[in-house]
């Protein structure tokens, strides 16, 4: 039995199935990456695991404790870090977390050793008197980070912690989950940025329209999927015409636009290349950039969905 349980889990939304008869579980002192395009459910089931949102039909279990008949056991078994920092900003990163941890039953007399501990995890110890509102983005985000770690959860849910912030932060929090890994944090991690997922989890479920299409090890995804390839190509316009003349080139398994990028799913891309190239300059477009990805989760999910994973 997982650390974390969700069985048989449904949402929905007027005529709107966000969530649709989902099911995964996360082992103690695993990574699991939850990955998909917008709109797959990702947010919905997190709201539900974090007992924000309340489900139609299903369980979900933190520890062993079903979190709708004991919902405030089960929280207490968890550290969220949402999407948008959730912090006071005319407060100190000190004063942030000694709030946050008093919240979530620390005691008096553990207080200050939890806020230490949790500012040097995420390496904001010199920083700890300074107001949030002077601190950057990434240093926000790093902050958002400790105040869901600063009562040391069993599970440790992060939304997206990465989205909008400067490499060098970037590549800050992505230690920090790699080192809280090693420590045997158990984590549930969302991203649209699919070398994130390859690089920190243990395991992946992959969603779509509120289901869970696929799920396993990196290696076992790769493994039992196809050999397909991603091929895209940026244009400086997209004319509707454009995907449909491509995805009927012999060896082009799909074709989509998104935006002003056209994304192939095809077995040999470089074998398609040309043709390709025929098609989009014949229709009057001027292409600017051209990119092959080998097979990976994100060829994975394009042959299956024929939807990008990163949404622009």
């Amino acid at each position: 039995m997982g650390l974390l349980e969700v069985k048989d889990v449904k949402k929905t939304y007027g005529k709107r199935k966000a969530v649709d008869g989902l099911s995964f579980s996360v082992q103690e002192g695993e990574v699991y990456g939850l990955l998909g395009p917008n709109g797959a459910g990702k947010s919905t089931m997190l709201a539900m695991i974090c007992g924000l949102l309340k489900m139609d039909q299903g369980s979900i279990c933190i520890g062993g404790v079903n979190i709708s008949k004991r919902p405030q056991e089960a929280k207490r078994k968890l550290g969220v870090v949402p999407q948008e920092p959730a912090l006071y900003p005319t407060l100190s990163a000190e004063e942030n977390l000694r709030f946050w941890g008093t919240m979530n039953g620390i005691s008096p007399g553990d207080i200050l050793p939890a806020v230490k501990k949790a500012l040097q995890v995420v390496g904001l110890e010199e920083r700890a008197r300074g107001r949030v509102d002077q601190f950057s983005g990434g240093m926000k985000r790093r902050l958002n980070i400790a105040a869901g770690l600063i009562h040391n959860p069993e599970v440790l849910v992060m939304d997206e912690p990465t989205v909008g912030i400067d490499p060098q932060s970037r590549k800050h929090i992505l230690e920090t989950v790699k080192m809280l890994k090693r420590q045997g944090m158990t984590i549930i991690y969302t991203s649209h940025y699919v070398e994130e997922i390859e690089y920190l989890c243990d395991r992946v479920g992959i969603m779509d329209s509120g289901k869970m299409i696929l799920e396993g090890t990196i290696a076992e995804l790769l493994s039992n999927g196809s050999e397909y390839q991603q091929l895209r190509i940026i244009l400086d316009r997209m004319p509707k015409e454009i995907p449909q003349a491509v995805e009927s080139i012999p060896g082009v398994e799909r074709a989509f636009s998104q935006e002003k990028t056209l994304n192939i799913v095809t077995l040999n891309a470089e074998r398609i290349l040309p043709s390709a190239f025929e098609a989009i300059v014949g229709l009057g477009v001027s292409v600017s950039e051209i990119k092959i990805t080998k097979p990976s989760l994100e060829s994975l999910f394009l042959e299956e969905t024929g939807k990008a994973l990163r949404d622009n």
